[in-house]
């Protein structure tokens, strides 16, 4: 009553269509093999890989050998352990370091580790101010693990930079005996670490990951003196690595990354009359966080400019950070002359349910940084969704968490 048919179907393998052989006869000279010197020049000419030497060129086919053989020889593992046993044995597949056929050349293109779709550079526009853009801001970037009783090192600053933070922040204070400065987090157990040796690392990997500038925010527990004696080191490591202002420019909005590659730049409260290391300075502490609570206490850009006490030290700072007083309206309000504030993670989420709109309307020109609260002792992290929402450019980061946790 039933009958059954079988049907055969043939699985045909994709053939380079008519484009592919056009560029494929254009750079193999219409021969029917893309040498090594001619597969450079296509990854030049077509594929603007315009760094790419004829040694890298010669890599790129080895690796594609390689790949190809592991993926189309079942029998290459077996051939590979028979050889060991056979030295004389010939190798299963030769490798195309003499160059690609048409469809050797073809497949290639569909490689995804030789040939992505999108490559790994900036394709924005970067001529914009520094605060049109979020910055990967690191928070205590010195500490190896917990915020209390941690080392102190170099070494998660190098980590940090070669993973691509852009903003390191360092905490300075002075040497038992007051004749130095070193890094550490104040009030904890927490063991120090000199602060020269931070700087000299910081210009060895600044822009290991990318040239654009990287930012070193300073939590400045320091006198007078030892300022000096930091504007002094800075000025020595980096030499024309730093930017900074001239004296006349009243910084009314922020360089772009462009115009800053392979720059330095120092962030930090500027230091008034009277503002030694007994008085804290911390934008972190306590009484730095701005309350809602109305005042009469002039703001930050309400505040007239008052003569510094270290004038070199001051003079090297791009990115003012201020401590204002008063409420957070006023704290947030845009004034001619461009600077950063710090909110912690508690202090921006009541900002951002009462001061939305101001809070926008800040970023627009300044910059806003957002930092983990005090209580996060395991180097913990917040989600940092509302801060980018409302346009905060530093969201810092805790960087100590295990390998992985921060990408």
């Amino acid at each position: 009553m039933f009958k059954f048919f079988n049907r055969k179907f043939k699985i045909s393998e994709l053939k380079p269509p008519p484009d592919v052989k056009d560029i494929f006869s254009k750079f193999a000279a219409g021969g029917e093999l893309i040498s090594p010197d001619q597969f450079h020049t296509f990854l030049i000419e077509h594929q603007a890989e315009k760094s790419v030497s004829l040694a890298d060129a010669k890599r790129i086919l080895h690796e594609f050998s390689l790949r190809r053989q592991h993926l189309t020889d079942p029998k290459h593992k077996k051939d590979k352990k028979q050889s060991k046993e056979n030295k004389t044995a010939a190798p299963a597949h030769q490798t195309h370091e003499h160059g690609l056929t048409l469809d050797e050349f073809f497949n290639f293109l569909f490689e995804e580790e030789f040939n992505g779709p999108i490559k790994r550079e900036v394709h924005h526009d970067m001529t914009a101010p520094l605060s049109h853009y979020f910055i990967y801001t690191g928070h205590n970037s010195y500490l190896t693990g917990n915020q209390l009783s941690s080392d102190c090192s170099d070494v998660p600053i190098i980590k940090a930079l070669e993973r691509g933070v852009k903003v390191i922040e360092l905490d300075l204070w002075p040497t038992s005996s007051k004749q130095d400065v070193q890094v550490y987090h104040g009030r904890t157990l927490t063991a120090p670490v000199t602060l020269v040796k931070c700087l000299k690392s910081i210009k060895e990997h600044a822009f290991d990951k990318s040239p654009y500038p990287v930012v070193i925010t300073f939590e400045d527990h320091l006198t007078t003196k030892l300022r000096c004696i930091v504007a002094e080191m800075v000025t020595q490591i980096f030499g024309d690595m730093l930017y900074y202002p001239k004296p006349e420019d009243p910084m009314t909005e922020f360089p772009s990354p462009e115009a800053l590659k392979y720059r330095i730049i120092i962030s930090t409260k500027p230091p008034k009359v009277g503002e030694g290391n007994d008085k804290d300075s911390s934008e972190e502490s306590e009484k730095s966080d701005c309350s809602d609570k109305e005042t009469e206490s002039k703001t930050a850009v309400d505040i007239k400019p008052i003569q510094s006490e270290a004038p070199e030290y001051a003079e090297l700072i791009t990115i003012h950070a201020g401590k204002p007083q008063g409420g957070l309206k006023e704290a947030l309000e845009v004034g001619e002359k461009v600077r950063r504030l710090s909110l912690s993670e508690q202090k921006l989420e009541k900002a951002a349910e009462d001061h939305g709109a101001d809070i926008v309307r800040f970023t627009q020109r300044n910059i806003l940084r957002i930092y983990p609260k005090g209580t996060r002792v395991t180097s913990s992290n917040y989600k940092p969704h509302v801060g980018w929402m409302h346009g905060a450019q530093m969201v810092a980061f805790n960087m100590q968490p295990m390998e992985g946790a921060v990408t």
